[in-house]
């Protein structure tokens, strides 16, 4: 298609006039997509063209006028545009031509001002009930719901009725739509919905229509099977050996194919092999491509929707989420089909669990945690189903651990860090039962240790930092035993990582700057390692460049500000290739983003360039004012008005720098939750604005916790 989006102008004279629609009515529907949706445009476009009318319909007369015998043709701009000197006034004309406009609806078609053009044009040249909706991903209106408002599928003049004499109104239009996708009316429905629209016959007539094709075409077919039974009789010897033989093959193939997903599998994860996982997805798609659907047995189709599912992980470690969420939901659609097939099979329940966490981890990664939240209770419910199916067996076990852990990490990004801490402590004694049942499973050990991890953290951050000290301890130990059995192992590496990140992180708030800044470094040695190992992998590249912040930030506190800067830099570059990658990451687009932000600017102030510190820090508060929701937005605003504020002072201006400090204080959350840091932070804007006692009080509460971070002393003051 070439693009609408992409066009250099506009469709014009769309917003400057009314224009009557041409008497002929060249085009049957105008096709009106994003490039992103190609795909499906083709294939709506040519089921659309061959679509055939029946007979007992044509000429019938309906609100849209007579039915016609063929519902083509449709405009689609990569088929129908001549080479013009002025394709804005092509499209508009096209617009002008077609009886319908027929919108294929999705986030990508949402933000598209072309598309929003379009609609605009073809409703001031025609009637609103003459534009079409197909649905093929996210949600109608969802912008109406804080927090959702990225889900919003429907363009905004979709969204808006449109008068008699074309002009919008402020009263909201409810779109005639059909839902594409699998959870909805499916292709074929959604189809027949759109035809029944453009035809304005019942739905039910063209469904009916569909019935006796079926059954038409099944009495044809028992016809010629009866027909054939003699012929096929006399060649009966023959069919049943090739039969065999082409079983055993099958039989061996798939063999082969259960071999790559399962073990092959298994041995190249820890090597961190994208490329060699990803062609194993691969050419286990590719065998089930040439097969035919009908004829997989149940086994079959189980490993398909594997192969679905591990090339769905693929691209959302290579960062491309939308591919990933695809592969994962049509991956769900053929184990959700299993269990309504099998409801009492703990693999299917199993099979069905991956794909419904994965779409779960999308939408944490994207920042909805409410909608991870449902994905991960469901995956709960399923945990529980095995194990009560199952009691003995230990996988199924593992699985509800999972669950447990999945929940509390959402309940800590809500900052509900003690109802956090009680999931992973819950899960802590099941996981420390199956390894000292089994203490050569690789798998239960890693998640003692990842058990470990996020139960530290959570300690951590409601402020008991000896015993959150002793979970990373006590993680490191058993990460260096794995480690002397399984050298090479990327995933006890990629935990490594953590551990010595947040160890680090601890030592600092205890006032061990030469400690926490050892660990940093030995964390940084293991991002070289991984990112050598396997360069495209975003898990490790975010991990990486969150690993090199941590380092700058203590390198900045220890007054090392030459050290500090090239280490910045790094992990700048790096969330600059992330958000690259894929922009609908919120932990990418904002929060990396906002550390690159702060520690440049504390960075320059440092180094005496309060000009540079002060335009760094209006960077930063213009992008915190973005984030959604509410709690992290005021301490983003917060920490980016605070440095402003020392911004301000450094280069004189006091009173602009009170301001700035007020402003912070003023936008900082009431009522939740505060981790140690946090508690510091505000002590020092406190301090900044002369309220001695509230700050006294804040750190005398940290002192008795054993915080001694040095910046709460030296910033508090200044």
């Amino acid at each position: 298609m070439a693009e609408l989006a992409q066009l250099a102008r506009t469709i014009r004279g769309a917003a400057s006039r009314v224009r009557r629609p041409s008497a002929h009515l060249r085009y049957m529907a105008f096709l009106s997509y994003s490039h992103k949706d190609s795909d499906t445009a083709t294939w709506l476009h040519e089921e659309l063209e061959e679509f055939r009318v029946p007979q007992r319909l044509v000429g019938k007369l309906t609100e849209q006028g007579p039915v016609p015998r063929r519902l083509a043709p449709i405009f689609r701009d990569r088929h129908e545009l001549a080479a013009a000197s002025d394709l804005g006034e092509e499209i508009e004309a096209a617009l002008g031509g077609s009886r319908f406009l027929i919108v294929l609806c999705s986030p990508a078609a949402a933000k598209s001002r072309w598309i929003d053009k379009e609609i605009a044009c073809f409703k001031r040249l025609h009637r609103d009930d003459r534009v079409l909706a197909a649905i093929i991903e996210g949600e109608p209106f969802a912008s109406n719901i804080p927090g959702r408002e990225d889900e919003e599928c429907f363009p905004p003049a979709l969204r808006t009725h449109f008068d008699r004499l074309g002009r919008p109104t402020s009263q909201p239009a409810e779109p005639i739509a059909a839902d594409l996708r699998e959870e909805g009316d499916g292709r074929r429905m959604g189809l027949l919905k759109l035809a029944a629209g453009m035809m304005g016959v019942g739905l039910d007539e063209l469904v009916q229509r569909e019935a006796q094709r079926r059954h038409r075409r099944l009495y044809a077919i028992t016809a010629a099977s009866v027909a054939g039974m003699l012929f096929a009789s006399g060649l009966a010897y023959t069919a049943i050996e090739a039969r065999d033989e082409a079983r055993d093959q099958r039989r061996e193939a798939e063999g082969l194919i259960g071999f790559m997903l399962g073990d092959l599998r298994e041995k190249l994860e820890p090597l961190g092999r994208l490329d060699v996982l990803d062609s194993v997805g691969g050419r286990a798609l590719a065998y089930y491509e040439k097969q035919d659907k009908s004829d997989l047995s149940d086994e079959s189709l189980a490993q398909r929707s594997r192969a679905l599912t591990l090339m769905g992980e693929m691209a959302f470690t290579r960062g491309d989420l939308d591919r990933a969420l695809r592969l994962y939901r049509e991956a769900m659609a053929s184990t959700g089909e299993a269990v309504r097939r099998d409801p009492d099979k703990p693999q299917n329940l199993f099979d069905h669990a991956q794909n419904v966490f994965w779409t779960g981890y999308v939408d944490y990664q994207r920042g909805s945690l409410d909608k991870a939240a449902t994905a991960f209770q469901e995956y709960r419910r399923l945990a529980d189903r095995m194990i009560a199916l199952a009691p003995n067996e230990p996988r199924y076990q593992l699985e509800r651990i999972y669950a447990d852990t999945n929940l509390g990490t959402v309940l800590a990004d809500q900052r509900k860090y003690r109802a956090a801490a009680a999931a992973f402590q819950a899960s802590l004694e099941p996981v420390e039962a199956l390894v000292a049942k089994h203490p050569d499973n690789r798998d239960y050990q890693t998640q003692l240790v990842d058990t470990l991890a996020w139960l530290a953290d959570e300690r951590e951050f409601s402020g008991q930092l000896d015993e959150a000290l002793a979970h990373r301890r006590r993680q490191l130990g058993l990460l260096a035993q794995q480690w002397r059995s399984d050298e090479g192992n990327t995933t006890i590496k990629r935990i490594e990582l953590t551990a010595r990140r947040a160890l680090a992180r601890l030592l600092a708030q205890r006032g061990d700057l030469a400690g926490a800044l050892d660990q940093s470094r030995q964390a940084s040695a293991v991002v070289d390692w991984l990112t050598k190992t396997e360069p495209a992998n975003t898990e490790w590249l975010q991990a990486g460049a969150n690993a090199n912040f941590d380092r700058a930030d203590i390198e900045l506190a220890s007054n090392r500000i030459a050290e500090a800067q090239p280490v910045i830099e790094s992990a700048c570059a790096t969330t600059s290739q992330l958000v690259a990658m894929d922009r609908s990451v919120a932990r990418w687009r904002t929060d990396m983003q906002l550390r690159c932000l702060d520690l440049k600017s504390r960075s320059a102030l440092l180094s005496g360039q309060s000009a540079d510190a002060t335009g760094l820090a209006q960077q930063a508060l213009a992008l915190a004012r973005t984030i959604p929701n509410p709690v992290e937005r005021g301490l983003r605003i917060a920490s980016a008005e605070r440095n402003l504020g020392d911004a301000l002072a450094s280069g004189g201006n006091r009173e602009a720098a009170r301001g700035a400090y007020e402003r912070a204080l003023a936008a900082w959350p009431r009522n939740i939750e505060e981790q140690p840091r946090e508690m510091a932070s505000r002590a020092i804007l406190l301090a900044r604005l002369g309220r001695r006692d509230e700050s006294n009080e804040l750190a005398g509460r940290l002192a008795s916790i054993g915080y001694r971070h040095p910046s709460l002393r030296h910033d508090r003051q200044q």
